[in-house]
């Protein structure tokens, strides 16, 4: 039966259909839909039954990927949202870390609170950091502050109180009043959101999750109204930033963890795609009209990190490691105050768009640069559904950019697609080398509606040894999430020194640990026999203030061989170990899996003959080529084996892969296009 995956987009939503059965691939994309997602995916899920064939009730699987509540932050658009919290810590979300990630930049200011100081109320009670109740909570206080957050209309309560990842039951009982007293608010409890000590990270997700679950619960609401209109059965899935599947009650307990569902998903399913071909280490490249995302696979996983910032607010929650930039096809290009040429980050979005997409868009983009340059056809995107006007991008990019730069149309596209290249160029090096990561024996998987239009040249520029392009690179997020598995981290802070005396502790909160997995796997209806876990301790050495994640399970052996793993880690992370030292172990750590039946194959590869160019048209490369006649070719009918020397171009419904002069593309036996420098 067919499975779908959908990857909602700041400019498109993506879908893929799964046949395992027709052994069949069907994707669909559409334009998004910002001031209500689930009028473009009711659209597109529609188009997406039709041209396969099927009807709702045929399908077996849906899962989706969004950004929505990424962009509430970004905008600001979330709930009014009151904080509770422990008298004497109503400001950490202020007062914050002293870290300055631009150090020498005084022009930088941090974000506003999302909670203001008016709607943040102290509690006269207080746990230590061993559990112990020092004072018990004043309850005819908390439920005067919850009546009066309520009189200032919030619609959603963040409860964090000092210590509550130990112990937690005034922060469960402060959710009851609040259930009692205010019941239309939406309350996120940091004991659940992130049970870890920090308190400033711990607060600021939990916030982070107050502010976007009103919204996010009413859009994952019209969501499922929108694929029951259409007769799909059974509840649809959220992929979360772990690169796993939560079901939708899990999704509106913890939105926050969404915040990189699809770029998540893409990682997954490039590193997926990329193994199957033989291809281990790994940056994946995903380009689309809003940003451009970046992330490091080695040995075949993504990697793995604790907290990032949405919007310049830490969350913490565990997450493949996607570094984000605002570059992507709708990135503005304009001339600053300098006389000096920026592209990105703001977006032309998907309404009005680039200037091409003749929709009223009157800012420069990087997709107009691209047709200026020849390398986007007019024909246009989404398979022609969406055609572009070469001229009026030109026009615009004369009057906007070439004319006050003094440059011609060509030199000043080409210099739009320079600097956004460097852009792209640094968020690469940001995963990787800049992280000690020798590039020269790693695979660029390139992605989105834009990446393999500049892969070769990032390729070019960081010597990686070959850039990878799937089939239909633009729907890659939405396919990715057809071979996600269900998933949830749980997490424990427990400080304990790794010593004989407090190792039997740890073991026991692993194994406690593993229950409740199992228990929330009963939830999410998983059979066991596809069930499993993985676990993790965090350590460090006694006075460090940062830790390492160790893999760790209770049958992996006895303290002796967690601290030789321990040392070893340590050493490829940070380039020593120091054997003598007590170590530390920080947080517990569990995975809870419910893996999913393979996806299936996809379409039946061409084979055969070589076919001839489609077209043949004039493209710009960079000063030294110029315009060079450069032959087109449908993706669609490449056979296995086949052999493009650059220049060439590959288009397909999805997306444009560019071959640049001296590189070589040769079609595997999987259907990924190949790009190499023909001589090394």
């Amino acid at each position: 039966m067919p499975r779908v995956g959908f990857d909602v987009g700041g400019t498109f939503t993506d879908f893929t259909l799964s046949d395992a059965a027709a052994g069949t691939l069907t994707h669909v994309k559409v334009p998004s839909t910002p001031d209500d997602p689930s009028r473009a995916i009711g659209d597109g899920l529609a188009r997406l039954l039709a041209a396969h064939g099927a009807e709702g009730r045929d399908v077996e699987f849906l899962g989706h990927g969004t950004t929505v509540a990424t962009n509430m932050v970004i905008e600001r658009r979330g709930a009014a949202t009151g904080l509770l919290t422990t008298k004497g810590f109503r400001d950490v979300l202020e007062i914050g870390r002293q870290t300055r990630p631009h150090l020498y930049d005084y022009g930088q200011r941090k974000p506003e609170p999302l909670v203001p100081r008016r709607r943040r109320l102290e509690l006269d009670e207080r746990i230590a950091a061993d559990g112990e109740v020092l004072r018990p909570l004043d309850e005819a206080a908390a439920r005067e502050a919850i009546l009066e957050l309520r009189e200032q209309g919030i619609e959603a309560l963040a409860i964090a109180l000092l210590h509550s990842y130990r112990r937690g039951e005034h922060e469960a009982r402060l959710a009851e009043l609040a259930a009692e007293l205010a019941p239309e608010l939406y309350v996120s409890v940091s004991a659940e959101v992130t049970p870890e000590f920090r308190e400033f990270e711990r607060t600021s997700t939990t916030v982070l999750n107050a502010f976007v679950g009103p919204r996010m619960s009413r859009y994952l609401a019209r969501f499922a109204e929108a694929t029951a209109a259409l007769g799909i059965p059974g509840e649809p899935y959220t992929i979360h930033s772990n690169g796993g599947l939560m079901s939708i009650p899990t999704a509106r307990r913890h939105p926050v963890r969404t915040a990189l569902s699809g770029p998540a998903a893409g990682v997954v399913g490039a590193a997926r795609i990329a193994g199957e071909a033989g291809f281990g280490n790994l940056v994946t490249f995903d380009v689309g009209g809003t940003s451009t995302d970046v992330s490091l696979v080695h040995e075949g996983r993504p990697l793995a990190t604790s907290e990032r910032e949405i919007a310049g607010y830490p969350a913490r929650n565990p997450m493949i490691d996607v570094h984000v930039i605002g570059a992507g096809g709708g990135s503005i290009a304009r001339i600053d105050e300098a006389g000096g040429l920026k592209v990105g980050p703001e977006s032309a979005g998907a309404a009005p768009g680039p200037v091409a997409y003749g929709q009223g868009g009157e800012a420069v983009t990087l997709t107009d640069a691209n047709m200026v340059l020849g390398r986007l056809g007019a024909s246009g995107l989404v398979g022609g559904d969406m055609p572009l006007d070469a001229e009026a991008a030109r026009a615009a990019l004369e009057a906007r950019i070439a004319g006050p730069l003094g440059l011609t149309a060509e030199r000043a596209a080409a210099g739009i697609v320079r600097v956004a290249l460097a852009n792209m160029t640094r968020a690469v090096r940001a995963v990787s080398t800049e992280r000690g990561h020798d590039l020269a024996g790693f695979t660029l998987v390139a992605y989105g509606g834009a990446g393999p239009l500049h892969a070769a040249e990032i390729a070019r520029e960081l010597r990686l040894a070959r850039v990878l392009v799937p089939r239909e690179p633009g729907t890659l997020c939405a396919r990715g999430i057809l071979v996600s598995d269900i998933a949830l981290d749980f997490v424990r802070t427990e400080i304990r020194q790794a010593t004989p005396a407090d190792w039997p502790e740890i073991v026991a909160r692993l194994q406690a640990m593993r229950a409740e997995g199992e228990a929330w796997l009963d939830g999410e209806a998983v059979p066991p026999a596809r069930r499993a876990h993985e676990m993790a301790l965090d350590a460090r050495y006694l006075g460090q203030n940062h830790e390492v994640r160790v893999p760790w399970s209770p049958e992996a052996g006895d303290l002796d061989d967690f601290l030789a793993l321990f040392h070893a880690t340590h050493r490829r992370v940070h380039g020593h170990a120091l054997d003598g030292r007590v170590v530390e172990i920080v947080n517990c750590r569990l995975r809870a899996i419910g893996r999913i039946e393979a996806a299936g194959g996809g379409e039946a590869l061409p084979r055969g003959e070589m076919p001839a160019p489609v077209s043949v048209r004039e493209v710009y490369f960079d000063g030294e080529h110029g315009w060079l006649a450069t032959p087109v070719h449908d993706r669609g009918g490449l056979p296995v084996g086949a052999v493009l020397d650059g220049p060439a171009i590959v288009e397909e419904m999805s997306a444009t892969t560019l071959i640049l002069p001296g590189q070589c593309a040769t079609v595997d036996a999987h259907g990924n296009i190949l790009i190499e420098e023909r001589y090394r």
